[in-house]
């Protein structure tokens, strides 16, 4: 079903955004979309470090457009979901723990409040995070959808990186930028080119943040980056054959951000796992990336969605 490309730039009319408070009072800033009549469902879509879910209206119109109610999040300390350090802009975090607790408290209230069946969507960390709550039996939706998960990350320094970020956390306050900008660090690609080949789709992010800064992050801290290296080697490690939630894993072997090998490496391990692979074509951004890449993934999510979360 297509939907105009001027959705992605407006809130949808009958859509609300508020603030839901997590477990400890922190305000999280959160998208609800709900379906008309007869509704197919409910998507709990979860975007990656730095996002914000306007990113993703377009893709939201067009499972909406399906029957879908449609609701996200931006993580705590990102996004319009306030800052972590006094640092501006950017990402913290003190444990990735913090981030699956507040998905706990969310999913079991999203769940009770919204029709099923209940898919979990993630793209890059929200992947990971989908994949550690559901190894760590913090969420248990119907379905879930893992688009670009970090499972690993691709880095110069490769086996070098984690205890490098430990030993430079130590050398400051670790709540500080890792890096002053773009996306990845000692690249000479674009932050543009790191995320999709579609300009106007990778313009749609500045012109949100155009509109309200507060709704921009930047690099991640140095205590971020301890820790997510060590969530995913801890997952990695983890017992994934025991997820049996029917899992669909987009992945783009180009990526310039996140390890596809890592996906590629623990996808087999899950009992009821499909792998849709995307090559050169695809940056890291899947559903934001040009036409023939972001239909053939709505299109395999359709699909998936169709036959292992059908209409109740």
């Amino acid at each position: 079903m297509a939907v105009s490309r001027n959705v992605s730039r407006q809130l949808p009319p009958d859509a609300v955004v508020d603030r839901w408070p997590a477990p400890d009072g922190w305000p999280l800033r959160r998208f609800h979309w709900p379906a008309g009549d007869s509704p197919r469902g409910s998507i709990l879509f979860q975007t990656g470090r730095g996002d914000v879910f306007e990113k993703y209206l377009e893709s939201f119109a067009h499972w909406h457009a399906a029957g879908w109610t449609i609701t996200a999040f931006d993580w705590r300390g990102q996004g319009g979901s306030g800052r972590l350090t006094p640092k501006a802009n950017c990402g913290h975090i003190d444990d990735f723990g913090t981030y699956i607790a507040d998905l706990r408290a969310f999913v079991a209230a999203w769940m009770a409040d919204t029709p099923g069946p209940h898919v979990v969507m993630g793209h890059s960390m929200g992947g990971h995070l989908v994949l550690r709550g559901l190894v760590d039996g913090a969420i248990a939706p119907d379905a879930a959808v893992l688009v670009a998960p970090m499972l690993g990350v691709r880095s110069a320094l490769g086996w070098l990186a984690p205890p490098m970020a430990r030993l430079l956390s130590r050398l400051g306050d670790p709540r500080r930028p890792a890096w002053k900008g773009n996306e990845k660090p000692y690249t000479t690609e674009t932050r543009a080119n790191l995320l999709t080949h579609d300009p106007d789709r990778y313009a749609d992010e500045l012109w949100w943040q155009a509109q309200d800064r507060a709704l921009l992050t930047g690099p991640p801290s140095w205590q971020w980056l301890v820790e997510a290296f060590r969530s995913m080697a801890a997952l990695e490690a983890a017992p994934v054959e025991a997820v049996h939630t029917p899992l669909l894993l987009l992945v783009a072997e180009a990526d310039g951000l996140v390890d596809a090998r890592a996906a590629l490496r623990i996808a087999p391990r899950l009992p009821d796992a499909d792998v849709l692979r995307f090559g050169p074509e695809s940056a890291h951004e899947i559903l934001r990336e040009a036409d023939p890449v972001r239909n053939r993934a709505l299109a395999a999510i359709d699909r998936f969605l169709e036959t292992r979360a059908p209409r109740r």
